[in-house]
């Protein structure tokens, strides 16, 4: 019997057979397609996931050898742009890699960890029974596994077939366009911007808001540049075209860009969508089947915090699957998959819910702006955006432990990116005294300089407990792992 399934081969499910491998589990990932999507979708990650795909050894992967991420000096929220670089403590990191290669990456990784990725199995069906689920598959055999976990999107399969409701809102009155473009070279700035006669400059990167809609700009390196724009109240049907986003933005901004079809090679976007939804999974578990990324929850994409979700679902969940598959999981600890997670996406569908009531037409939204406007000029305020649009703050409860890290993500420490690539629970030691005791076979233990506390790191590399002794310390441990 195989241990566990993964339907769905985008990054979301990669990612969780990669930390289900690392944990000594070898999952199946189903893909009914039969070959990796080469339509444009994400063009790059933003928050936390950078350091945690960086604390994996996954970073380099997608940039080159050697380098670190940096924090990003800039962004957007609501179509405001959020200057980060004079906050004390930047918590947003961005990279712009498009989403095919980060899937590619993932595929690779998890193909040297063992992983057996199926492409053409479309699951069809699933039976529960008391100690397996039963996989039905389109012209296959059925499959039996320990586990299932729904990775296949916002229109998930697995979660319609386990039955879990999808509850939340869906808005029809708005039009967003996206296309691969080219434009005269030298209409495009040193730092990007586009500069559009008549109208002045379209920044690079982020949202800009008119009376009459949103528009954005995308000059990615080495590839054809993006652009996007969003209309309430405009009708349109046919196929998307060159034309039609011609004429949008036109709308957009009282005056033409004179637009070219793309130059390099393909794929090219050209895609038309209407209204949106923000919905969330009424809960992400039904006995042996468990619910991730967008199959657990489907948002806008303003801000891009689509994969900074699902990703870090599938780090928060390998470790606790793994554990309970393996047999040493601590009582209940596969269900704070939900309760940790949950509040996440809700965190998310939040304020991108609000972003892009900030960035409809007309003269209240304009009000609103205003004094919006105003709050951003105050650090506090960008500080707090900041942590929000990369997840930084979200924080776990972790029982008895106290201390002012416990419960936040752990932060970068020297050589901490090297010790987290196994994805153990970790004990950092300064004093090399502390004992795990009978969790010795599963915490690795090291001593990192300049600190002055202890610390115990969960594979997802939040802190479970720190102290100066080892006061609580077995506590925090039984806590998240069963004692061998």
């Amino acid at each position: 019997m195989i241990e566990v399934v993964i339907a769905g081969a985008g990054p979301n499910g990669l990612m969780l057979a990669c930390e289900l491998a690392l944990a000594g589990v070898r999952p199946v990932v189903l893909e009914r397609f039969t070959e990796p999507h080469d339509a444009q979708r994400a063009n790059g990650l933003v928050g936390q996931v950078v350091r945690m795909l960086d604390r994996r050894g996954l970073y380099e992967r997608l940039t080159e050898p050697g380098t670190a991420p940096e924090p990003a000096p800039r962004f957007t929220f609501g179509a405001f742009p959020i200057h980060l670089s004079d906050l004390p403590d930047n918590p947003l990191y961005t990279l712009l890699v498009p989403q095919r290669r980060i899937e590619s990456m993932l595929a690779e990784r998890a193909a040297e960890l063992g992983v057996d990725i199926r492409r053409g199995h479309e699951v069809v069906g699933l039976t529960q029974g008391e100690k397996s689920v039963t996989v039905e598959l389109r012209e296959q055999d059925p499959i039996e596994a320990e586990f299932v976990v729904g990775a296949d999107g916002g229109r998930s399969v697995v979660r319609k077939l386990a039955g879990i409701a999808f509850p939340g809102v869906t808005t029809d009155d708005s039009v967003s366009r996206t296309g691969h473009v080219s434009v005269d070279p030298d209409a495009i700035g040193a730092d990007g911007g586009l500069t559009v006669p008549g109208f002045g400059v379209i920044p690079p990167f982020q949202h800009l808001r008119t009376e009459h809609g949103l528009i954005s700009w995308a000059p990615f390196p080495g590839r054809d540049p993006g652009l996007s724009t969003v209309e309430w109240g405009q009708p349109a049907e046919g196929e998307a075209s060159l034309d039609e986003l011609r004429a949008s933005a036109r709308r957009v901004l009282g005056t033409d860009i004179a637009l070219s079809p793309p130059t390099g090679p393909g794929p090219h976007l050209m895609r038309r969508l209407f209204g949106g939804n923000t919905r969330i999974a009424e809960r992400y578990r039904a006995g042996r089947v468990l619910l991730l990324g967008d199959a657990a929850h489907v948002h806008s994409a303003i801000g891009g915090p689509g994969l900074n979700l699902g990703l870090q679902d599938a780090v928060n969940l390998g470790w606790k699957l793994a554990a309970e598959v393996r047999g040493h999981a601590a009582e209940g600890l596969l269900d704070t998959y939900e309760s940790e997670r949950h509040p996440a996406a809700r965190r998310v569908a939040m304020h991108t819910q609000a972003q892009s009531l900030l960035t409809r037409p007309g003269g209240d939204v304009t009000a609103l702006r205003e004094l919006f406007g105003e709050l951003l000029g105050q650090p506090t305020t960008r500080q707090h955006i900041a942590g929000l649009l990369s997840g930084a703050d979200i924080t776990y409860a972790m029982g008895p432990a106290t201390g002012p890290l416990v419960g936040h993500w752990a932060p970068d420490l020297p050589g901490l990116r090297d010790l987290t690539r196994t994805a153990r629970p970790l004990l950092l030691d300064p004093t090399g005294t502390l004992d795990p005791g009978p969790w010795s076979p599963h915490v690795d233990t090291a001593t990192v300089p300049g600190l002055d506390t202890a610390l115990l790191l969960r594979p997802d590399c939040y802190v479970a407990w720190q102290g100066t002794t080892d006061d609580g310390l077995h506590e925090a441990l039984a806590t998240w792992f069963r004692a061998a």
